[in-house]
Protein backbone atom coordinates (compact mmCIF):
# COMPACT_ATOMS: atom_id res chain seq x y z
CA UNK A 1 0.00 0.00 0.00
CA UNK A 2 1.08 3.47 -0.47
CA UNK A 3 0.39 6.91 0.79
CA UNK A 4 1.58 9.07 -2.58
CA UNK A 5 -1.04 11.43 -4.54
CA UNK A 6 0.39 14.73 -3.80
CA UNK A 7 -0.62 18.62 -3.41
CA UNK A 8 -2.35 20.92 -6.06
CA UNK A 9 -5.41 20.83 -8.03
CA UNK A 10 -7.59 17.47 -8.37
CA UNK A 11 -10.40 18.54 -10.76
CA UNK A 12 -14.00 16.56 -9.73
CA UNK A 13 -14.99 15.60 -13.68
CA UNK A 14 -18.36 16.52 -15.30
CA UNK A 15 -19.85 14.01 -16.97
CA UNK A 16 -20.71 15.05 -19.93
CA UNK A 17 -24.43 13.61 -21.87
CA UNK A 18 -25.36 13.24 -25.45
CA UNK A 19 -28.79 14.32 -26.37
CA UNK A 20 -29.84 11.07 -25.44
CA UNK A 21 -28.71 11.20 -21.97
CA UNK A 22 -25.88 8.78 -22.77
CA UNK A 23 -22.14 9.42 -21.61
CA UNK A 24 -20.50 11.23 -24.28
CA UNK A 25 -17.06 9.60 -24.96
CA UNK A 26 -15.42 12.10 -27.74
CA UNK A 27 -16.29 15.10 -25.65
CA UNK A 28 -15.29 13.19 -21.86
CA UNK A 29 -11.62 12.52 -23.66
CA UNK A 30 -11.79 16.01 -24.88
CA UNK A 31 -12.67 17.11 -21.16
CA UNK A 32 -9.47 14.68 -20.02
CA UNK A 33 -7.02 16.42 -22.63
CA UNK A 34 -8.13 19.99 -21.51
CA UNK A 35 -7.69 19.14 -17.99
CA UNK A 36 -3.91 17.65 -18.80
CA UNK A 37 -2.90 20.94 -20.72
CA UNK A 38 -3.69 22.80 -18.11
CA UNK A 39 -2.11 21.23 -15.55
CA UNK A 40 -3.91 20.27 -13.17
CA UNK A 41 -2.41 17.45 -10.46
CA UNK A 42 -4.90 14.62 -10.54
CA UNK A 43 -8.10 13.91 -11.64
CA UNK A 44 -11.59 13.34 -9.86
CA UNK A 45 -14.00 11.21 -12.12
CA UNK A 46 -17.86 9.95 -10.52
CA UNK A 47 -18.01 12.63 -7.69
CA UNK A 48 -21.01 14.90 -7.24
CA UNK A 49 -19.89 16.98 -9.91
CA UNK A 50 -19.89 13.72 -12.21
CA UNK A 51 -23.76 13.22 -11.59
CA UNK A 52 -22.26 9.69 -10.05
CA UNK A 53 -25.63 8.98 -8.10
CA UNK A 54 -27.19 9.26 -11.40
CA UNK A 55 -24.74 7.04 -13.14
CA UNK A 56 -24.98 3.12 -12.92
CA UNK A 57 -21.73 1.19 -11.63
CA UNK A 58 -21.05 0.34 -15.28
CA UNK A 59 -21.35 3.44 -16.35
CA UNK A 60 -19.13 4.81 -13.75
CA UNK A 61 -16.51 2.15 -14.70
CA UNK A 62 -16.54 3.53 -18.21
CA UNK A 63 -16.18 6.78 -17.38
CA UNK A 64 -13.01 5.87 -15.38
CA UNK A 65 -12.05 3.61 -18.27
CA UNK A 66 -12.09 6.48 -20.81
CA UNK A 67 -10.61 8.77 -18.52
CA UNK A 68 -7.54 6.40 -17.95
CA UNK A 69 -7.08 5.75 -21.16
CA UNK A 70 -6.83 9.48 -22.43
CA UNK A 71 -4.32 10.01 -19.80
CA UNK A 72 -0.65 10.53 -21.36
CA UNK A 73 0.71 12.14 -18.52
CA UNK A 74 0.48 9.40 -15.35
CA UNK A 75 -2.36 11.75 -13.57
CA UNK A 76 -3.61 10.01 -10.52
CA UNK A 77 -7.28 8.93 -11.35
CA UNK A 78 -9.20 9.58 -7.70
CA UNK A 79 -12.85 8.24 -8.70
CA UNK A 80 -15.57 8.75 -6.72
CA UNK A 81 -16.65 5.25 -4.96
CA UNK A 82 -19.42 6.60 -2.38
CA UNK A 83 -21.89 4.51 -1.26
CA UNK A 84 -24.74 4.10 1.40
CA UNK A 85 -23.32 0.62 2.41
CA UNK A 86 -19.75 -0.49 3.47
CA UNK A 87 -20.13 -4.10 1.46
CA UNK A 88 -21.59 -1.88 -1.91
CA UNK A 89 -18.54 0.64 -1.33
CA UNK A 90 -15.90 -1.95 -0.74
CA UNK A 91 -17.29 -3.40 -4.27
CA UNK A 92 -17.50 -0.26 -6.03
CA UNK A 93 -14.13 0.56 -5.18
CA UNK A 94 -12.58 -3.11 -6.29
CA UNK A 95 -14.45 -2.50 -9.80
CA UNK A 96 -13.58 1.12 -10.51
CA UNK A 97 -10.10 0.38 -9.45
CA UNK A 98 -10.13 -2.36 -11.76
CA UNK A 99 -11.49 -0.06 -14.92
CA UNK A 100 -8.48 2.60 -14.21
CA UNK A 101 -8.63 4.38 -10.99
CA UNK A 102 -5.35 4.79 -8.89
CA UNK A 103 -7.35 6.44 -5.64
CA UNK A 104 -10.77 6.24 -4.81
CA UNK A 105 -12.99 9.13 -3.08
CA UNK A 106 -14.93 8.27 -0.30
CA UNK A 107 -17.89 10.54 1.56
CA UNK A 108 -19.92 9.26 4.62
CA UNK A 109 -22.78 7.26 3.70
CA UNK A 110 -25.21 9.14 2.81
CA UNK A 111 -29.23 9.31 4.23
CA UNK A 112 -28.44 6.47 7.24
CA UNK A 113 -26.37 8.55 9.25
CA UNK A 114 -23.76 6.54 11.02
CA UNK A 115 -22.13 7.14 14.10
CA UNK A 116 -18.39 8.49 14.21
CA UNK A 117 -17.74 4.97 15.29
CA UNK A 118 -19.85 3.39 12.48
CA UNK A 119 -18.01 6.18 9.86
CA UNK A 120 -14.37 4.61 11.24
CA UNK A 121 -15.63 1.19 10.33
CA UNK A 122 -16.73 1.84 7.73
CA UNK A 123 -14.03 3.58 6.30
CA UNK A 124 -11.30 1.20 7.75
CA UNK A 125 -13.15 -1.77 5.62
CA UNK A 126 -13.26 -0.19 2.68
CA UNK A 127 -9.03 0.78 3.39
CA UNK A 128 -8.65 -2.99 4.20
CA UNK A 129 -10.39 -3.98 1.52
CA UNK A 130 -8.00 -2.39 -1.38
CA UNK A 131 -5.23 -1.84 -2.21
CA UNK A 132 -5.37 1.43 -3.77
CA UNK A 133 -4.98 4.55 -1.49
CA UNK A 134 -8.17 6.01 -0.09
CA UNK A 135 -9.23 9.64 0.24
CA UNK A 136 -11.94 10.56 2.52
CA UNK A 137 -14.64 13.01 1.80
CA UNK A 138 -16.30 15.04 4.30
CA UNK A 139 -19.49 17.13 2.85
CA UNK A 140 -22.27 16.93 5.46
CA UNK A 141 -24.19 19.58 3.29
CA UNK A 142 -25.13 16.44 1.04
CA UNK A 143 -24.80 13.63 3.18
CA UNK A 144 -26.03 14.91 6.94
CA UNK A 145 -22.86 13.13 8.36
CA UNK A 146 -20.35 15.61 9.44
CA UNK A 147 -17.23 13.49 9.61
CA UNK A 148 -15.69 14.70 12.90
CA UNK A 149 -11.56 15.83 13.14
CA UNK A 150 -10.48 13.34 15.64
CA UNK A 151 -12.74 10.86 13.64
CA UNK A 152 -10.53 12.18 10.48
CA UNK A 153 -7.69 11.98 12.48
CA UNK A 154 -8.26 8.27 13.88
CA UNK A 155 -8.69 7.34 10.09
CA UNK A 156 -5.52 9.10 9.19
CA UNK A 157 -3.43 6.72 11.36
CA UNK A 158 -4.72 4.05 8.64
CA UNK A 159 -2.01 3.28 6.13
CA UNK A 160 -4.32 3.33 2.90
CA UNK A 161 -6.05 6.33 4.10
CA UNK A 162 -4.25 9.22 2.26
CA UNK A 163 -6.12 12.38 2.93
CA UNK A 164 -9.36 14.07 3.00
CA UNK A 165 -11.51 16.51 0.90
CA UNK A 166 -12.66 18.93 3.28
CA UNK A 167 -15.95 20.74 2.16
CA UNK A 168 -17.70 21.25 5.62
CA UNK A 169 -16.72 25.10 5.16
CA UNK A 170 -15.51 24.86 9.22
CA UNK A 171 -12.34 26.31 9.92
CA UNK A 172 -11.89 25.21 13.25
CA UNK A 173 -12.31 21.88 12.36
CA UNK A 174 -10.20 22.24 9.13
CA UNK A 175 -7.38 23.89 11.42
CA UNK A 176 -7.35 21.02 14.09
CA UNK A 177 -7.05 18.27 11.11
CA UNK A 178 -4.31 20.38 9.18
CA UNK A 179 -2.35 21.08 12.71
CA UNK A 180 -2.28 17.24 13.90
CA UNK A 181 -2.42 15.12 10.85
CA UNK A 182 0.26 12.92 9.84
CA UNK A 183 3.29 14.00 7.29
CA UNK A 184 1.50 11.59 4.72
CA UNK A 185 -1.84 12.74 5.29
CA UNK A 186 -3.22 15.20 3.03
CA UNK A 187 -5.81 17.87 3.07
CA UNK A 188 -7.85 19.49 0.05
CA UNK A 189 -10.09 21.80 0.42
CA UNK A 190 -13.99 20.94 -1.33
CA UNK A 191 -14.67 24.47 -1.74
CA UNK A 192 -13.32 26.91 -3.99
CA UNK A 193 -13.27 30.05 -2.62
CA UNK A 194 -11.67 27.80 0.40
CA UNK A 195 -8.66 26.87 -1.38
CA UNK A 196 -6.61 30.02 -0.36
CA UNK A 197 -7.79 30.24 3.12
CA UNK A 198 -6.99 26.74 4.06
CA UNK A 199 -4.07 26.72 1.80
CA UNK A 200 -2.82 29.50 4.47
CA UNK A 201 -3.48 27.01 7.27
CA UNK A 202 -1.64 24.59 5.45
CA UNK A 203 -3.51 22.68 3.33
CA UNK A 204 -1.87 21.04 0.19
CA UNK A 205 -5.13 22.08 -2.51
CA UNK A 206 -8.08 21.83 -4.03
CA UNK A 207 -10.56 19.13 -5.46
CA UNK A 208 -12.44 22.02 -7.70
CA UNK A 209 -15.15 22.38 -9.54
CA UNK A 210 -14.26 25.41 -11.24
CA UNK A 211 -11.02 23.90 -12.77
CA UNK A 212 -13.66 22.33 -14.87
CA UNK A 213 -13.58 25.98 -16.71
CA UNK A 214 -10.22 27.20 -15.97
CA UNK A 215 -7.93 24.30 -15.13
CA UNK A 216 -4.59 26.57 -15.72
CA UNK A 217 -5.76 29.50 -13.65
CA UNK A 218 -6.66 27.27 -9.98
CA UNK A 219 -3.35 25.35 -11.11
CA UNK A 220 -1.73 28.66 -10.90
CA UNK A 221 -3.53 30.21 -7.88
CA UNK A 222 -2.48 26.66 -6.19
CA UNK A 223 1.13 26.66 -6.99
CA UNK A 224 0.93 29.76 -5.81
CA UNK A 225 0.09 29.49 -2.58
CA UNK A 226 2.12 26.42 -2.60
CA UNK A 227 4.88 28.19 -3.17
CA UNK A 228 4.63 30.82 -0.46
CA UNK A 229 3.42 33.67 -2.68
CA UNK A 230 0.15 34.69 -1.19
CA UNK A 231 -0.29 37.77 -3.16
CA UNK A 232 -0.04 35.87 -6.72
CA UNK A 233 -2.53 33.23 -4.62
CA UNK A 234 -5.04 35.97 -3.52
CA UNK A 235 -5.12 38.10 -6.88
CA UNK A 236 -5.95 35.05 -8.89
CA UNK A 237 -8.49 34.30 -5.75
CA UNK A 238 -9.80 37.54 -6.04
CA UNK A 239 -10.02 37.23 -10.61
CA UNK A 240 -11.94 33.85 -9.95
CA UNK A 241 -14.01 34.86 -6.91
CA UNK A 242 -17.21 35.70 -9.44
CA UNK A 243 -16.94 32.14 -11.20
CA UNK A 244 -16.11 30.53 -7.75
CA UNK A 245 -19.90 31.48 -6.77
CA UNK A 246 -21.64 31.55 -10.06
CA UNK A 247 -20.58 27.68 -9.87
CA UNK A 248 -23.25 27.79 -6.89
CA UNK A 249 -26.28 29.53 -7.81
CA UNK A 250 -27.91 26.05 -8.59
CA UNK A 251 -27.20 22.92 -7.32
CA UNK A 252 -23.72 21.68 -8.63
CA UNK A 253 -22.78 20.85 -11.14
CA UNK A 254 -26.14 22.74 -13.01
CA UNK A 255 -23.94 25.71 -13.35
CA UNK A 256 -20.47 24.65 -14.32
CA UNK A 257 -21.90 22.34 -16.97
CA UNK A 258 -24.00 25.34 -18.60
CA UNK A 259 -20.68 27.30 -18.35
CA UNK A 260 -18.82 24.31 -19.70
CA UNK A 261 -21.43 24.31 -23.06
CA UNK A 262 -21.73 28.02 -23.45
CA UNK A 263 -17.81 27.70 -24.20
CA UNK A 264 -18.16 24.97 -26.50
CA UNK A 265 -16.89 22.06 -24.59
CA UNK A 266 -19.59 19.60 -23.85
CA UNK A 267 -23.92 19.38 -24.01
CA UNK A 268 -25.87 21.23 -21.29
CA UNK A 269 -27.55 17.38 -20.78
CA UNK A 270 -27.91 17.08 -17.19
CA UNK A 271 -29.26 13.91 -16.07
CA UNK A 272 -32.54 13.99 -13.98
CA UNK A 273 -33.47 15.24 -11.43
CA UNK A 274 -30.83 17.93 -11.80
CA UNK A 275 -32.43 20.58 -14.55
CA UNK A 276 -30.58 22.92 -17.08
CA UNK A 277 -29.90 25.72 -15.74
CA UNK A 278 -32.48 28.71 -15.25
CA UNK A 279 -32.50 31.50 -17.97
CA UNK A 280 -31.68 34.13 -15.13
CA UNK A 281 -28.77 32.73 -14.55
CA UNK A 282 -27.47 31.42 -18.49
CA UNK A 283 -27.80 35.07 -19.12
CA UNK A 284 -25.30 36.16 -16.90
CA UNK A 285 -22.78 32.90 -17.93
CA UNK A 286 -21.02 36.04 -20.77
CA UNK A 287 -20.38 38.06 -18.05
CA UNK A 288 -19.24 36.25 -14.97
CA UNK A 289 -16.66 34.36 -17.45
CA UNK A 290 -16.00 37.93 -18.62
CA UNK A 291 -15.19 39.51 -15.15
CA UNK A 292 -12.98 36.17 -14.36
CA UNK A 293 -11.54 36.76 -17.42
CA UNK A 294 -11.93 33.64 -18.69
CA UNK A 295 -14.63 34.35 -21.50
CA UNK A 296 -12.64 32.33 -24.00
CA UNK A 297 -11.24 29.03 -23.88
CA UNK A 298 -7.88 29.71 -24.28
CA UNK A 299 -7.85 32.03 -20.88
CA UNK A 300 -8.93 28.91 -18.80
Amino acid sequence: MTKALGGGVGTALITPFDGNGDIDDAALRATVTRQEAGGVSFLVPCGSTGEAPTLSLEERERVVSITAETVSTGLPIVAGATASGTAVAVETTRRLTAAGATHTLHASPMYNKPTQRGLVEHFRAVADATEHPVVLYNVPGRTASNIDAETTLELAEHPNIVGIKEASADLDQISEIVRNRPDDFFVYSGDDALTLPLMALGAEGVISVVSNVVPALMASLVRSAAEGDFGAARDLHHRLVPLMDFAFVESNPIPVKAIMAHLGLCSPAMRPPLTALADVHLAEIADVLDRSGAHAVGAA
